[in-house]
């Protein structure tokens, strides 16, 4: 039996953690003695109390099971610890999150936001998943220098904060991920046991404890500078943004900035600018053959270029960068070029080399290495981005995943321009600066969400 002066030791620590708590506005969602408040949806896995926390473990064949709050929360910031058994043993936080009993075929769909566990080598955890829904919002490689965070072995702080539209997530104390969201004001919070097919990952456990959450006087906690934000908002700078230096290049509105890549005007035709978007109209297939391509107005050295863009079946377009006009070209202007191109449908898909004229590729230099599930489909939104660092490296991203990287100017790169249809051009893509341009290719492709942060 433990003496007196421990057992009251213990109770004055659980008090005083309890009144720091209350002093900070926060409330117990789990009471450390039994599930009450609380409710399993979807799959067969088991929770239960376990020295004042919850265990939640994995049982084979059963899909992704959910412990949710029986209330609906809104705006709070939630704080709780936890820790994986496995590095295999996948979990999460649901947020704001939502119940379809009908959906799964009758077994029930949980869907929703979800801060990522992921211990595995891919390091994912503090990313923002959309289970049941739109898969990932948030890729970490989107934040690679906060993949680490998440520590093996150890209960691990989670720290999330969802006021009005915008999500943050912490990992242990480290800025992690933000997403600007357009659905989902109010919903259940959940914690995740997912889906396992591989009969040694029966049995294992997540745990979880110390889960509090504050719902009132809230404020939103500062986040590290240069972290990529993932804005859903069309045509949008959250406040983070802007003060982290990033600008539209495409009000939503007008086509001020840009201009045809052939005069100082915009096009006359072949362009249309409504519903939020700058749209290049169909006309023969051809090369810059109606409206012709357009450009910024200004220049850009090194910078984060971010744009969406919703092509039609069979579309072929281009989003350039360095395009300085002092190549004499007939039809479309010359750059480097992030490559928007329905691979299905148009042939330039089988043309070039090893794939390097496919969807985000570097144009006939160096191929996309894709994930099908990471690419959305004909007639959906995709999300592309341009990274060009002031030491020249360049990195192209499809929907949050890096597919490619190389040295503007060093030797290997010098090679793969030997070998293509920019070797007529001297020093082919190494200039100081240039232009960014969206391509007329004689298809219709929509952009929206254009926007571009200088980097020094």
């Amino acid at each position: 039996m433990k003496n007196l002066k421990t057992i009251l030791l213990a109770a004055s620590i659980a008090a005083g953690v309890q009144t720091s708590q209350a002093q900070n506005g926060y409330t117990n969602l789990f009471n450390g003695k039994d599930l009450k408040g609380w409710k399993v949806l979807a799959g067969k896995a088991d929770y239960k109390v376990e020295n004042g926390g919850i265990t939640g473990t994995a049982v084979l064949n059963s899909g992704n099971t959910f412990l949710v709050t029986e209330k609906e929360y809104g705006d709070f910031i939630l704080e709780l610890d936890a820790k994986t058994e496995s590095t295999l043993t996948n979990s999460g936080i649901q947020l704001r999150s939502h119940y379809n009993p009908a959906g799964k075929d009758g077994k029930g769909l949980v869907y929703g936001r979800q801060c990522e566990i992921d211990p595995s080598d891919r390091q994912w955890t503090g990313g923002i998943y959309d289970e049941g829904r739109r898969d990932w919002l948030y890729p970490m490689e989107l934040n690679g220098k906060a993949k680490s965070a998440w520590k093996n072995s150890a209960f691990n702080h989670i720290k999330i904060e969802c006021i009005g539209n915008t999500t943050k997530t912490w990992i242990n104390g480290v800025a992690t991920a933000m997403v600007v969201d357009t659905v989902d004001i109010k919903g259940f919070i959940g914690l995740q046991v997912h889906a396992i097919e591989n009969a040694t990952q029966a049995g294992k456990k997540v745990y979880f404890k110390n889960i509090r959450i504050k719902t009132t006087n809230l404020k939103p906690e500062a986040f590290s500078k240069d972290v990529y934000v993932v804005n859903l908002q069309p045509n949008n700078l959250s406040a983070y943004e802007k003060q982290d230096r990033w600008n539209l290049l495409f009000d939503g509105r007008s086509s001020a900035g840009w201009r045809s890549a052939n005069s100082n005007s915009f096009p006359a035709k072949g362009w249309k600018i409504g519903d939020g978007m700058i749209s290049v109209l169909p006309s023969t297939g051809g090369e810059a053959t109606n409206g012709g391509d357009i450009i910024t107005d200004k220049q850009f050295a090194a910078f984060d270029l971010s744009f969406e863009f919703r092509m039609t079946t069979g579309a072929n377009s281009g989003v350039k960068y360095f395009v300085t006009l002092y190549e004499k070209t007939v039809g479309s202007a010359i750059g480097l070029e992030y490559q928007v191109l329905d691979d299905a449908v148009h042939p330039d898909a089988k043309l070039g080399r090893d794939g390097n004229r496919t969807l985000a590729s570097l144009y006939d230099l160096i191929t996309a290495k894709k994930q099908p599930r990471f690419v959305h489909p004909i007639g959906q939104w995709n999300t592309g981005r341009v990274v060009v660092y002031p030491n020249n490296h360049v990195e192209h991203y499809l929907n949050g995943i890096k597919v490619l990287e190389y040295d503007r100017g060093s030797a290997a790169y010098r090679e793969l321009v030997a070998q293509s249809k920019y070797k007529v051009w001297k020093d082919f893509g190494e200039a100081k600066e240039g232009h960014i341009l969206l391509q007329d290719h004689g298809h219709e492709v929509n952009f929206r969400s254009v926007k571009i942060k200088e980097l020094k």
